[in-house]
């Protein structure tokens, strides 16, 4: 376990924004967890930020990475147990070497297994949860517990885990055979081609309302393209909110905070975001 003083979170944040953390500890085996999240002051788990908008100011808590929790292990009948912190590309490229199905859709989104376990990520119609079996937590009294997935709430984009603030320190996975190869090339051609991705951002900021899209919304409340000072609404996918170098977490809360009301002016739809703030 490393424990960092005083330290620099701007990097940590696929934004590019941030400020001193009070504490930054990488956890580097799983048995570490209880003691770090016991040395630990208003801890917050972090997986590689891709969906976290940090102050840049002075953050009064402990950032706990669990990055270097990154295995899978396999367990036979094509199930497999994953640490909370591997890289979800490098779960996708597995199924490919051994030919698992199940996940395809979900190609090319950024962020780790735990992170997308803790919110119910997905696209195109498939849920991580579609393929979990079990997912490895630890519970607010730091209690390490095994939960099955038909004794866990779930959601679109939400979870019990979530909700309760619980840590993810793994998720078993039960795949099916026929990895399909064909259906990653194309979802991850397609992030490429639509997503801004040669700029800081933090991907969909908003979740879709029930039966209709974010990025229509805010095209048509005029909003796509719109600034405020160095954060913008993508001209490549409105949902997105990018750093053009110089965008400040105020910049960015602002620019949010006006997409709402354009929207709600608009369509009379209060949109929700998908990102995770801390402001302290």
């Amino acid at each position: 376990m490393k424990i960092l003083k005083s330290f620099n979170m701007k990097e940590q944040s696929n934004m590019k924004v941030g400020g001193i953390a009070q504490e930054f500890i990488v956890v580097e085996k799983k048995d570490e967890i209880i003691e770090a999240l016991e040395l630990g002051n208003k801890n917050f788990i972090l997986g590689n930020g891709t969906n976290t908008l940090l102050n840049d100011d002075k953050l009064n808590r402990t950032f706990i990475s669990l990055k270097e929790i990154n295995y899978i292990k396999e367990l036979g009948n094509n199930t497999v147990e994953v640490g909370a912190g591997l890289d979800f590309d490098k779960l996708i490229e597995y199924m490919g070497e051994h030919n698992y199905s199940g996940l395809e859709n979900l190609a090319g989104i950024p962020g780790t297994v735990g992170g997308l376990v803790f919110m119910n990520g997905g696209a195109y119609g498939t849920e991580i949860f579609d393929c979990i079996t079990a997912v490895e937590i630890v519970d607010e009294n730091n209690n390490i517990k095994n939960i099955k997935k038909e004794d866990l709430k779930f959601t679109y984009r939400r979870t019990e885990i979530q909700e309760k603030s619980w840590v993810v320190l793994s998720a078993t996975f039960k795949f099916e055979n026929g990895y399909q190869k064909d259906i990653v090339e194309d979802r991850m051609g397609k992030r490429q081609e639509r997503h801004p991705l040669n700029m800081p951002n933090l991907g969909s900021t908003f979740k879709n309302p029930q039966g209709n899209f974010s990025a229509k919304l805010i095209i048509d409340a005029g909003m796509q393209g719109f600034t405020k000072g160095g954060a913008q609404v993508s001209t490549v996918h409105p949902n997105f909110i990018v750093n053009n170098g110089t965008a400040t977490f105020q910049d960015i809360l602002d620019l949010i905070r006006e997409v709402k009301e354009k929207v709600k002016e608009t369509s009379g739809i209060e949109l929700e975001e998908e990102i995770i703030i801390v402001k302290d």
